[in-house]
């Protein structure tokens, strides 16, 4: 029933915020269709907070529901999900706001196969298909680039031009494979194997341009993702623009956001490394000149140095010292042995005042007899016994003829 209302008995704010709200509890609980755009969980509290948008308009709606019904959704719930959610809707008159208590939700449509999705990326993943420390790094300079592309498409310029003008001498092994429709994913396996198998080929692309969800869903085939999972050659997923995400971006070893990124990745910049080639080149030289310079200049201090810049000053001021080393030698030398000169002279004079020699100089005699015995006594000697005297200059042999013993003193 309307209300009665005029300008003058208006009525007030919270009249009409609980008229609302009986009208919306009227219409009891109902079935909601849409999109999820946004989902927020609050840490602590049992409730999870989603927005509910219009596949068609743009209107969207606030959503409630219990955490317990959240987490019991398998595939969990993601955002962007088409979704049907039987709700009652409610009237909050303190802030005047509308939205839906969730009781069931239940995915649908394209949100159905995004859930689908969602389930085989988390089996693939317990496998380890998506590991991080799987991935393999792109050569710098590959031989040959395999590219798996639809013939004639826009993915196929991009990569080609791209690539070429980067490095003009890149070489390509296109293998052409349908990029959407049911036989796409066995296509471009097959492709992708016998590219594999090329032992030129050091780096795969597997490129295609943007499109819907649908068109997508090859390039998330569990057969493919197991197929570049397999493969012995570093492959690089180059499908749709960069809100895309098929499951190959996760399985491959790089994720391209387009197919121009691709071309960036696989090979590099010719221009770019000519200046760094250029660049180091500088430094190098510029490191030679300075070590050339800092040499130089250590060189021009050790020659400024009066021993290098006239060598023979040291060895004339070495020879100066040898010689003078040398005379004192010498006078220390003739000093020693003018000094054992006048000891052997003074040794020599008391041996020969004590030399029985010197002092038959002064006179004296040694008488012996025939067998060489001296003559200390006359009663040694007979006459008629050959005697030989010996005296200073000489020895005398004569004959004893008589003996004259001298008187002494008793």
């Amino acid at each position: 029933m309307a209300l009665e209302t005029s300008p003058e008995s208006p009525a007030p704010v919270r009249q009409i915020a609980n008229a609302i709200g009986s009208w919306i509890d009227r219409l009891g609980a109902v079935w909601v269709e849409g999109q999820v755009a946004q989902m927020s969980r609050r840490p602590g509290m049992q409730t999870v907070f989603l927005t509910l948008r219009d596949s068609v308009a743009d209107i969207s709606v606030p959503v409630t529901c219990t955490r317990f019904l959240l987490d019991s959704l398998n595939p969990p719930l993601v955002e962007g999900a088409s979704v049907i959610i039987h709700a009652k809707p409610s009237y909050y008159a303190n802030r005047g706001t509308l939205s839906l208590q969730a009781r069931d939700i239940r995915p649908v449509g394209l949100g159905e196969l995004l859930a689908r999705l969602e389930q085989r990326r988390q089996l693939l993943a317990a496998e380890g298909l998506f590991a991080s420390e799987l991935k393999r790094p792109l050569p710098f300079l590959p031989t040959k680039v395999g590219l798996v592309t639809a013939a004639n498409s826009a993915a196929e310029r991009d990569v080609l031009e791209n690539a070429r003008r980067r490095w003009p001498q890149v070489r390509f092994e296109v293998a052409y494979a349908a990029m959407q429709g049911s036989r796409s994913a066995a296509d471009v396996v097959e492709k992708l194997q016998r590219l594999d198998r090329d032992a030129e080929v050091d780096v795969i692309v597997v490129a295609r341009g943007g499109g819907s969800v649908e068109d997508l869903l090859p390039f998330s085939d569990e057969h493919l993702i197991r197929a570049v999972h397999a493969a012995r050659t570093p492959i690089v997923s180059a499908i749709g623009h960069e809100p895309d995400s098929p499951l190959l971006d996760l399985a491959a070893d790089v994720r391209a956001s387009t197919p121009t990124d691709a071309a960036k990745l696989v090979v590099p910049d010719v221009v770019e490394e000519q200046r760094i080639v250029a660049t180091g080149r500088d430094r190098l030289r510029g490191g030679i000149a300075a070590l050339i310079h800092r040499e130089q200049t250590l060189l021009d201090s050790l020659r400024s140095r009066p021993v290098l810049a006239d060598p023979r000053s040291l060895i004339d001021a070495r020879r100066d010292e040898v010689t003078m080393l040398r005379d004192r030698a010498r006078r220390t030398v003739g000093h020693a042995l003018d000094r054992a000169a006048d000891d052997i002279g003074h040794h020599r004079a008391r041996a020969r005042a004590l030399s029985p020699l010197e002092t038959l100089k002064r006179g004296y005699a040694v008488a012996q007899d025939a067998d060489g015995h001296v003559l200390t006594s006359v009663a040694e000697a007979a006459e008629g016994a050959a005697v030989s005297i010996r005296l200073a200059d000489g020895r005398l042999t004569t004959t004893i003829n008589s003996i004259e013993k001298d008187p002494t003193d008793d």
